[in-house]
């Protein structure tokens, strides 16, 4: 075996090239989008959410109205139907947030970088702006659209909290003058079933045993969940809106020139 030895250049692990690398993962960080990316994340974490624990408590929400709110399948047909239908709206709503989610991400460090060196050579095309200013667009259309979403998973939120009072009422008679009997939870006077669905109301010890069933628990929480989800989501798109508006607004009025 002959006794050749490495000799290759010292200097590949010099200072200088710890240094380079050093400088390229600072000027990366300086160049992320960190608005974009805790909007990103905090999209995915409230449609994930949203999308999980509503589909679910909609599920619950059919079980316990079939079980102790009506005995009749016509009575609460069309409420079915209804929830079949919110379910599959469930699936292409986490589809699409997440597809959107990611091209924002990506929009973001297109005009961050762009916004970076607004003041070097770089000079943005007049397609980046407007697509930029399309996705504000789009975005701001879908943060009006979702905060009627947030409005509405409110409504399931409210009808189950009045429940579990009202059961809290029943369990605690002491608190309130009214007899147990006459403590009610009826779903027919939120619209969840027509007027002539029967019994479409529970009352007294009846409903104090409803609420505590796991089920009904299991789901109020799940539209809590649901809730904040919503809430999240819309935080994320405001967030979103706000960045993409600003960045927009510097590369138009602040650019040095265009190109094709």
């Amino acid at each position: 075996m002959s006794g050749t030895s490495y000799t290759g250049n010292i200097h590949d692990f010099s200072p200088s090239s710890s240094s380079g690398l050093l400088e390229c993962c600072a000027r990366c960080l300086v160049g992320a989008p960190f608005a974009s990316l805790v909007a990103t994340g905090l999209c995915f974490f409230g449609v994930a959410l949203f999308c999980g624990c509503g589909h679910e408590a909609l599920t619950g929400t059919e079980k316990l109205i079939e079980t102790y709110f009506s005995k009749n399948y016509q009575d609460y047909e069309y409420l079915i139907n209804v929830i079949h239908a919110f379910q599959y709206v469930i699936y292409g709503t986490a589809s699409f947030f997440f597809l959107y989610g990611a091209l924002l991400l990506a929009e973001g460090f297109y005009t961050t970088g762009a916004v970076r060196q607004i003041f070097g050579d770089y000079k943005t095309t007049i397609c980046g702006k407007g697509l930029s200013a399309t996705f504000v667009g789009i975005t701001y259309a879908l943060t009006v659209v979702w905060l009627l979403v947030f409005a509405c998973s409110a409504v399931p939120v409210y009808i189950y909290f009045n429940t579990w009072t009202t059961c809290q009422s029943i369990a605690f008679p002491s608190k309130t003058s009214a007899s147990i009997g006459s403590l009610c939870a009826d779903a027919r006077m939120y619209g969840v079933l027509p007027w002539n669905a029967f019994p479409g109301k529970v009352c007294g010890s009846n409903l104090l045993s409803i609420c505590k069933t796991a089920e009904f628990q299991m789901t109020f929480h799940l539209f809590i969940a649901a809730f904040v989800g919503a809430a999240a989501t819309l935080v994320s798109l405001l967030t979103f809106m706000i960045a993409a508006t600003y960045n927009f607004a510097v590369l138009k009025l602040m650019g040095r020139g265009t190109k094709f």
